[in-house]
């Protein structure tokens, strides 16, 4: 039994779900190729969103070869050449056309991929056929030479019942037994990505094909759930520094969500007002070392963090609580993702108008008003789209209301 991320992944395009506007761009941008201003598509969206087996549903539609490169694995410029190098400017080995795809862009990160974007970037400029890069995050300053020359496309994120239906589906075609609110459940904490959830599904009930409530309950979110579950029980239920100290050491998760999952979590297991206080003052101060890490990169300061979000949260109660409390996400980790996003977006078209215009970044943010009214005129936008080379999305969030 194969992974079913693979068995099941789209074979036309219509079978992708919830990204239908994207969807239609996309095609039209391979068909009419030889017609588009750019020579690249940047697709971006959170993970398990449908982005990469959208493009090969694509491919296969449109009967396209399709070269791959996993930017993770192919990280800097030698290595870049040597595989998407060549396929972009041969013809395909049995005379059709061709995609291609460099999956993962945000895999290209550190010293180690010297000149991997400027490869990517070079790479976008000589083709001469269609190329699709997928990234989560593509704001990053590090890939603005890449962001000017594709044309951006964002896929959403899938919602619970997205997730539901695909799994539904699978289910059906198992012949695997479910109730609707379990399966819902699995979908709803997988938090819009359907590949994790798809994953879930078969450890589950791969092999008895039978999906039960306690199995869900018990699973964990990726394995990271368990994670930052123990975690939070080593800090909370515990008043001795030494044991608190270890929670986060072996955590896949990153610092901000770290602090989400405490504060989130923090009221609910100290009751008493005296304690709540005294520990959310060593969280406030565990924050202030975070500002100061983005401010002056003074790394050494993590170790302060560890210590005030672990220990020092530990010592603020005079005994544990000894009800058994249910740790929970915050529904804060996906609308800071998507804030940030809406943020870089903005980031990123100032950083066009900017250079241009021989203004700072942020002078050119502040002014967004007053360049929104310029553009409102048809024949001032027209030449501010040229001058700027501003794509479809950036044109569409300038002439947004706000």
């Amino acid at each position: 039994m194969g992974p079913w991320i693979k068995e099941y992944s789209p074979d036309k395009i219509n079978e992708v779900i919830a990204q239908d506007s994207a969807l239609s761009f996309l095609k039209l941008f391979i068909q009419d190729f030889k017609k588009q201003r750019k020579n690249a598509v940047l697709v971006y969206g959170p993970s398990g969103c449908g982005k990469t087996s959208a493009v090969y549903a694509l491919a296969k539609e449109l009967r396209l070869e399709i070269v791959e490169m996993n930017a993770s694995d192919f990280r800097n410029k030698d290595q870049i050449q040597s595989v998407a190098g060549a396929a972009s400017k041969q013809m395909s080995l049995f005379g059709g056309g061709k995609l291609i795809l460099i999956d993962e862009l945000d895999g290209i990160a550190g010293r180690e991929d010297f000149g991997g974007v400027a490869a990517i970037s070079n790479l976008i400029a000589e083709s001469r056929f269609p190329i699709i890069i997928t990234a989560n995050n593509p704001f990053d300053k590090k890939f603005n030479s890449v962001r000017k020359r594709t044309e951006m496309l964002q896929f959403k994120i899938l919602d619970t019942n997205d997730v539901y239906q695909i799994l539904k589906n699978i289910c059906n075609k198992e012949g695997i037994k479910y109730k609707e609110d379990v399966l819902k459940t699995l979908a709803r904490r997988n938090s819009g990505d359907a590949r994790a959830a798809i994953n879930d599904l078969q450890i589950l009930a791969g092999t008895d094909k039978n999906l039960t409530k306690q199995a869900v309950d018990e699973l964990s979110e990726r394995n990271k759930l368990d994670s930052i579950l123990n975690a939070l029980v080593k800090i909370f239920k515990t008043t001795d520094p030494n044991i608190a100290v270890t929670a986060f050491n072996n955590i896949n998760e990153d610092l901000d969500k770290c602090f989400l999952w405490v504060d989130e979590n923090l009221p609910k297991e100290y009751t008493k007002p005296k304690d709540l206080a005294r520990a959310y003052d060593k969280l406030s101060r565990a924050d202030v070392f975070r500002g100061r890490i983005r401010r002056w990169q003074h790394w050494r300061f993590l170790s302060y963090i560890n210590n005030l979000l672990t220990a020092g949260i530990a010592v603020c109660k005079d005994e544990k609580n000894k009800k058994f409390i249910q740790y929970r996400p915050t529904g804060r980790i996906l609308k800071l993702w998507w804030a940030k996003q809406k943020s870089m977006k903005k980031k990123a078209i100032a950083q066009k108008i900017a250079e241009k215009t021989h203004t700072s970044v942020k002078q050119t943010i502040k002014n967004f008003d007053f360049i929104k009214t310029f553009f409102k005129d048809k024949a001032m936008a027209e030449k501010m789209i040229k001058e700027f080379d501003l794509n479809k999305e950036e044109i569409e969030w300038l002439n947004r209301k706000t």
